[in-house]
């Protein structure tokens, strides 16, 4: 498996990714190639005592860098030399399994949109983040940034698309599909919330999905759902706001074992489990959230990727190759669309 990763991207870069590349490599035996500037990514590898480049990796040169100040609609027409660019042209044209980047997550969004493409009759890629959650599962909180503003149709095949990434990803046998809203009666919400409801629970009488209703936001750590269907805005301030939560515990239990010589003693009987709760929410630990919906994985890794977290992100996209979605879901978008016809 060929894994193409963005040697230019994050805010560590090209250290972080190259130093990434070369423990996936080791680790789950992955063919990786690393896209940018070329002497930049040598001049990495001689840091580290390397003077021949490690089996399974290659380099593929790009002199040019999105960063986060380009305007993500113009980077394809603008910067087609970036390693981003090139990345993204050899992943549609079946160079890799799989792309990852800790770049500019519009540009990044924008270039797979136009250059690896949408599941055919996908409307919007959604980022789909899985949170671990009490019943000891992940949850699925889509769209969590992609899509400021979304229509009760985007809402509705997110749900779509996160039922068949849980089944096959997670292993989750029929996922149960929630509508992330300010309670669980089916009036609540704005007409957006509304609408989506009706579509949801109309593709669930269909069989298309297994939606149980609207779910608020303290009952999705607790794994209410499988997958929390929302629009990017509301699963943005949701994701971030369960991620500062647990800093925020994580931080008073630090506390807490720190007063005295007896919670001391105490931290240091229990000090694998703590390790394990903060191995759990960390993001390096998860590797990067893949955009749903397009033909292809694409892995936006977080921007403050270390080596571990480039590693990480490696492993996620060889399980998401392996585990793709694409055609299950444009089967999936056919059926719904002839349910419908059966109905007019």
């Amino acid at each position: 498996m060929k894994i193409i990763l963005d040697a230019m991207g994050g805010d560590y870069a090209p250290q972080a990714p190259v130093m990434g590349a070369l423990r996936a490599a080791k680790d789950f035996g992955a063919q990786i190639t690393l896209v940018g500037k070329g002497e930049e990514i040598l001049e990495v590898l001689r840091q580290q005592g390397i003077e021949d480049i490690p089996q399974g990796i290659e380099i593929v040169n790009a002199e040019e860098v999105v960063d986060m100040h380009d305007d993500p609609a113009n980077v394809i027409r603008k910067k087609k030399n970036s390693s981003m660019v090139i990345g993204l042209k050899m992943l549609s044209e079946d160079q890799g399994d799989a792309f990852i980047s800790a770049g500019s997550t519009g540009a990044l969004l924008s270039g797979a949109t136009l250059i690896v493409k949408r599941v055919k009759g996908i409307r919007r890629a959604a980022m789909g983040p899985a949170m671990p959650n009490k019943a000891g599962g992940k949850t699925v909180i889509l769209d969590c940034g992609a899509n400021a503003e979304c229509t009760p149709e985007f809402l509705l095949q997110f749900g779509m698309v996160g039922a068949l990434y849980a089944k096959k990803y997670l292993g989750v046998e029929n996922p149960k599909v929630g509508l992330l809203n300010i309670g669980t009666e089916d009036t609540k919400g704005t007409s957006l919330q509304k609408e989506a409801y009706a579509l949801l629970q109309d593709a669930s009488d269909k069989g298309i999905l297994n939606f149980t209703g609207n779910v608020e936001a303290r009952d999705v750590p607790l794994g209410a759902v499988d997958v929390v269907v929302c629009d990017g805005f509301s699963g943005n301030v949701l994701l971030k706001s369960i991620e500062g939560t647990a800093m925020f515990m994580g931080s008073l239990i630090s506390k807490m074992f720190k007063k005295n010589i007896f919670s001391k003693l105490a931290a240091a009987l229990v000090m694998k489990d703590i390790k394990a709760f903060k191995k759990l929410l960390d993001y390096r630990e998860i590797g990067g959230t893949q955009f749903l919906g397009i033909r292809k994985p694409v892995i936006k890794a977080h921007g403050a990727s270390d080596d571990t977290a480039f590693r990480n992100a490696v492993k996620q996209a060889m399980d998401a190759a392996r585990s793709d979605i694409s055609e299950e879901l444009e089967q999936a978008l056919k059926a719904l669309a002839v349910k419908e016809n059966e109905n007019d």
